[in-house]
């Protein structure tokens, strides 16, 4: 006996009009960072303002192509390299081709590995890294491949300028190298001893040393050293928790220098900080946000407190990220495929709300943009951090930093 299968008119209407009227896809984006753990405040608010940007700069003004949207998907690495990768095959295995992340190099570096092998092993199924905080300065060196794209200033473009304001200070005659035992630390320790050497060759380097990263709970024994060695300034990479107990130490047993930082805002350092921070805490960054340097700047920040009364906006290069991939995917017309997009990342300058212009430099990948040195304060400050008064104010600002710098980038391409 024949067996007939029978559709209602209504079932066939559905499948004709689903095969001609060009529904709008979504385009998913994978962000692997840590949202538990000792760092999951600093995740969790990333998180925070990827899903912010994605709804607000693209799915609220029509998406891309023929209206497809972003949707960005959370996934927990708990800091850890070898999570990141399990993390990353999920995603993988979810279909998702877009892959951010930013917190820890050392969970960068394996991740850019792994994309890379995965490229090469299965060119039907490629995907691209987004890469909005890790700064080790070989992501975009000896170990750059075409996947990757970095959109923050690696270490040795913001070291470039933070020793340029150092430098200029005579007064300033010994500093202390402080910072957390990874490839991001140990980066910013040899930048630090290249460029003071280069641009201050009397300065004295009291102090350059490095610490486990995420496990020192009490940082007398450090602070003790560097008070005792006479320094006038702190630099340190740390972030996180420990940037935080870091800076309160020292401050705490005496030292009255300033603190030049590469992390030390918001995710409940801002406010933990206080007046003991004020004029003391400098940070090296981009994306101006006191004063804003738009009245869409302006309302972006604002948009975003009335969502997440408890967020901080204290990445801006993500605003950047988003609108710049959205850009790239129309440009290239697809979204699939991921070589296009990269192709159309590749050169592309953008107008950022934040001020000044992006271009991302073909032969390496690295994102070229104002770097700026920002000081922690409660003056003139209209958006602060973590609700506490406080804010990072801007002090001095270094125009499209490090377009000349060079690189040994060798790229190969598909």
């Amino acid at each position: 006996m024949r067996k007939t299968t029978r559709f209602g008119l209504g079932a066939v209407l559905a499948t004709v009009l689903s095969a001609g009227a060009g529904y709008a896809d979504t385009i998913k984006i994978a962000f692997i960072d840590p949202l538990s753990g000792p760092f999951a405040s600093t995740g969790t608010n990333g998180l925070h303002q990827y899903e912010f940007a994605a709804e607000e700069l693209v799915n609220k003004k029509g998406g891309v192509l023929d209206g497809d949207t972003f949707e960005v998907v959370g996934f927990d690495n708990k800091i850890s390299p070898k999570e990141s990768l399990i993390q990353l095959q999920v995603a993988i295995d979810q279909g998702i081709r877009y892959i951010v992340q930013g917190n820890s190099s050392g969970v960068a570096n394996a991740l850019t590995d792994a994309i890379e092998k995965h490229n090469r092993r299965n060119p039907d199924d490629r995907v691209l890294f987004l890469n909005y905080s890790a700064v080790d300065p070989a992501l975009t060196n000896d170990k750059c491949n075409f996947w990757h794209f970095r959109f923050d200033a690696n270490a040795d473009i913001k070291m470039d300028a933070l020793t340029d304001i150092i430098a200029e200070d005579d007064s300033i005659t010994k500093v202390y190298v402080i910072g957390q035992d990874y490839s991001f630390g140990k980066a910013v320790s040899a930048a630090a001893s290249r460029f003071l050497g280069e641009k201050r060759p009397d300065i004295e380097i009291v102090g350059n040393e490095l610490h486990p990263i995420g496990k020192v709970k009490d940082f007398t024994p450090y602070s003790r050293k560097i008070v005792s060695s006479g320094a006038d300034v702190i630099i340190t990479g740390n972030w996180g928790a420990d940037m935080l107990n870091l800076g309160k130490s020292v401050i705490e047993n005496g030292f009255e220098g300033p603190i030049y930082t590469y992390y030390a805002a918001a995710d409940g350092i801002t406010a933990a900080f206080g007046e003991q921070g004020k004029d003391k805490l400098r940070l090296v960054t981009e994306g101006q946000t006191n004063p804003p340097p738009t009245d869409t700047a302006a309302a972006y920040i604002e948009a975003f407190k009335a969502k997440y009364p408890d967020g901080n906006m204290s990445q801006t290069r993500i605003t950047n990220v988003i609108e710049m991939l959205a850009k790239a995917i129309d440009q290239a017309g697809t979204a699939t495929d991921v070589v296009a997009v990269a192709e159309a990342l590749e050169g592309m300058e953008h107008e950022t709300m934040w001020g000044g212009t992006l271009y991302m430099r073909p032969e390496d990948h690295q994102l070229i943009q104002d770097v700026l040195i920002t000081v922690h304060t409660d003056e003139d400050i209209q958006f602060d951090l973590d609700n506490s008064g406080y804010g990072q104010h801007l002090e001095s600002r270094v125009e499209m930093a490090g377009k000349d710098s060079p690189t040994t980038c060798k790229m190969r391409r598909p």
